[in-house]
């Protein structure tokens, strides 16, 4: 019996598996993750490297050609492509389509572990990252505000970078520009030539006195006491007054040698929001989730931050929502236009209004039944996905009229 045979005998049956289909396909659609473009893995993967104050030869010299020459031996690698920078070196390194991507983290993780070696002691740890072009931030938001600049991106960093991240689906934050507190400690390069006081002792004793170390245990009765010894510095006097060497018998203050301030990092970077001195805000959304959801969660608690934090005021400066509603509107109203159109002239041209409705009801049914194959499939709502549904949307049409011929 053949499946046309099969459905006309067995209305009700296939009714209900319609009905089902339709149903299923329904909540799939208000569960799909909805953005631009598929999720694409570049088989890219990219060398970070931070060495601050130092120039762009020396960069290439001690920190880019060591790690290239290792990346080289990597099997797999296509192309290695470097930059170096004032205080940072960056080396792509570019695999053949179709190489397991993880696998070849792995390798490059190894071989970063044998060149660290080469580097200099006190340049940071080179992270790696994978080229994942869906990873840019999904909205980027101005912050005004009239109060004094650090104290203002102070309120930024702790309490609206926080609570940002807290909503779901957000991945990071990253705050940019505005002025960064610093505590500045400015030498006197007369007296340290004087007194004969090397720049690296300062260093190491200033970062010696800055921390907290644990003290071991008391035991008093059935009681343990962990002891601790606080020694981070509260206050600006704490660090005046620590004492950096001895010379016969006196010690010498950090105070006596230096000034310290408190103030702000050195600007290089200069934003403005709408002809104004402010800072950038870029939220970036976790893998897989729903950028539209994400970006309406976000809005939605900027408003409360705006109710509970009126001295910074938050402006979207680009939100990728909206053209991604925008482009999916577009696209969904282009193949319903072509659907519509199509069963015009099927009504035209086979004259008989039964069958154009038969056809008619077939489309929206395997269209909707095909959002639920993009969901248990792992996929997302996006251009493509509904780029393929408006052409096969006249697939659906040519194999109904097939289907009616064979059936009558």
């Amino acid at each position: 019996m053949s499946l046309s045979g099969f459905s006309i005998k067995r209305p009700i049956f296939t009714v209900m598996i319609t009905l089902v289909v339709v149903v299923v396909g329904m909540v799939a659609v208000s569960r799909l993750p909805v953005d631009l473009m598929p999720e694409i893995v570049f088989p890219t993967l990219n060398v970070s490297t931070s060495y601050e104050n130092t120039g762009p030869e020396e960069i290439e010299e001690l920190i880019t050609r060591p790690i290239e020459e290792a990346m080289s031996a990597v099997p797999g690698v296509e192309e290695v492509f470097s930059s170096s920078s004032e205080g940072s070196s960056s080396v792509r390194v570019m695999f053949s389509w179709g190489v397991n991507l993880d696998a070849a983290a792995d390798d490059v993780r190894e071989r970063l572990d044998r060149v660290i070696g080469r580097l200099p002691e006190d340049v940071d740890r080179p992270t790696l990252r994978k080229f994942d072009p869906a990873q840019s931030p999904i909205l980027m938001l101005g912050a005004l505000s009239n109060l004094d600049p650090v104290l203002a991106r102070r309120i930024i960093d702790e309490q609206i970078s926080y609570r940002i991240e807290r909503v779901p689906g957000v991945a990071s934050v990253d705050v940019f520009g505005g002025r960064e507190r610093e505590i500045q400690v400015n030498l006197d390069p007369d007296k340290l030539k004087a007194l004969g006081i090397p720049l690296d002792l300062i260093i190491t004793k200033i970062r010696q006195e800055n921390i907290d170390l644990p003290a071991g245990i008391i035991e008093k009765g059935n009681y343990e006491i962990l002891v601790r010894i606080p020694g981070v510095y509260t206050s600006l006097d704490e660090i005046k007054e620590t004492v950096v060497v001895v010379r016969e018998g006196v010690p010498i203050q950090l105070k006596e040698i230096a000034s310290v301030e408190d103030t702000f990092r050195r600007i290089t970077r200069i934003v403005r929001i709408n002809g104004l001195p402010g800072t950038r805000i870029a939220i970036y959304k976790q893998s897989g989730k729903n950028t539209v959801e994400v970006a309406e969660g976000v809005l939605k608690e900027i408003e409360e931050i705006q109710e509970d934090i009126p001295q910074i005021q938050l402006v979207p400066v680009s939100n990728s929502s909206q053209y991604i509603k925008s482009a999916i509107r577009n696209v969904s109203s282009s193949a319903l236009y072509g659907g519509l159109l199509a069963l015009l002239a099927l009504l035209v041209f086979l004259a008989n209004v039964r069958s154009t409705i038969v056809i008619a009801t077939s489309i929206p049914i395997s269209i909707i039944a095909t959002f639920a194959l993009i969901y248990f499939g792992g996929f997302t709502l996006n251009v493509m996905t509904l780029g393929g549904l408006a052409l096969g949307i006249g697939m659906l049409v040519d194999s109904s009229i097939v289907v009616l011929e064979n059936i009558f």
